[in-house]
């Protein structure tokens, strides 16, 4: 997705922090989806921008992740699976609403197996820790688990 498309719906509504909708097929997970696409957006805790760039910093780590851009409010990654295949995620400071909005989505194909969850989940369980870790160190807030919403 080009960084202009990602531009245009992340700032579409203004101050709500809007992201592309995910397509019909089950390779994308969004915070703002409805269904088989929702995963809970990461809790914010303490200080927002503190919290964006423990998140980068996590990111940056991952040896299957290149960051593409990063802002004060948003960062966007492509994440290289084993195989070759790229996926594009973005993560998107939401401070009015106390979290990051999070999407990730396949590039290419239909399936993709639930590894775009499973990384999301992945990366949530390392914001997790290090927040608490930070807690421990005097920061604010309590990270939450990330549950899947039951729209059956």
């Amino acid at each position: 997705m080009s960084t202009l498309l990602t531009l245009f719906f992340v700032m579409a509504a203004g101050n709500d922090m809007v992201l592309p909708p995910c397509p019909s097929s089950p390779n994308c997970v969004s915070s703002q989806a409805a269904g088989r696409h929702f995963i809970e957006p990461f809790p914010l805790t303490g200080d927002a921008a503190q919290a964006l760039d423990r998140l980068r910093e996590i990111l940056v780590r991952r040896s299957d992740t290149t960051v593409v851009a990063a802002d004060e409010s948003s960062i966007r990654v492509e994440f290289r699976t084993a195989l070759g295949f790229v996926d594009d995620a973005l993560f998107v400071l939401d401070a009015a609403n106390r979290v990051i909005q999070i999407r990730s989505a396949a590039r290419a194909g239909y399936w993709d197996l639930g590894k775009n969850r499973r990384r999301m989940e992945e990366i949530r369980n390392t914001y997790a820790r290090r927040a608490g870790d930070s807690e421990q160190e005097g920061g604010e807030g309590a990270p939450r688990t990330g549950l899947l919403r039951d729209d059956a």
